[in-house]
């Protein structure tokens, strides 16, 4: 069964974000919103080959991703409901980091936008492209190339005792995303 973001899910990520959230603006709203369900049991070992749990086998989260309308260089993103992944693990530093990937279901990818670190199980924040340390590959239009073809990108967040990932999701519009 598809599940949408609710009212009450895009509420709490506009506040989040610092921003008003009403049903009138979500009436003229143009973008995509992704999601993305962060499991320890989607990480993939550095090999690929290997086939037991290499993420944190109990932590879980979920992502929203999305454009502004009128700007196709910004794309805003919520980490929410961020647990059951060793609190001593989630202070920032220490390989504590998250991202989103490029890289399809199953496979390892490189960095393409550096999220902040979650505090009380939540992040979120607007990056624009050419900002410094949001997009460490500098190439322009990954904004765009994101929101139309979020399959090939996934989110992650690593903590110390997951250095190379804790949890991670591949990205889906809600339209397709499934529970």
């Amino acid at each position: 069964m598809s599940k949408t973001p609710t009212f009450k899910t895009l509420a709490a990520c506009a506040a989040l974000l610092g921003t008003a959230w009403s049903p009138a603006a979500l009436a003229g709203h143009l973008n995509p919103v992704l999601e993305a369900s962060l499991d320890g049991r989607e990480e993939v070992a550095a090999n690929a080959t290997h086939s037991a749990i290499v993420g944190d086998p109990n932590g879980r989260a979920t992502a929203y991703v999305f454009g502004i309308d009128g700007d196709p260089l910004t794309l805003c993103y919520v980490l929410v409901d961020i647990k059951r992944i060793d609190e001593l693990a989630m202070a920032p530093g220490n390989g504590r980091a998250a991202h989103i990937h490029e890289g399809a279901r199953g496979s390892n990818g490189p960095v393409v936008a550096n999220l902040a670190w979650p505090q009380d199980g939540q992040a979120g924040d607007c990056l624009t492209e050419g900002e410094p340390g949001k997009f460490p590959t500098g190439e322009a239009g990954i904004v765009q190339r994101i929101l139309t073809n979020p399959k090939m990108f996934y989110v992650n967040v690593h903590n110390s005792v997951y250095p190379a990932g804790a949890v991670r999701g591949q990205l889906a519009d809600t339209a397709d995303h499934k529970h």
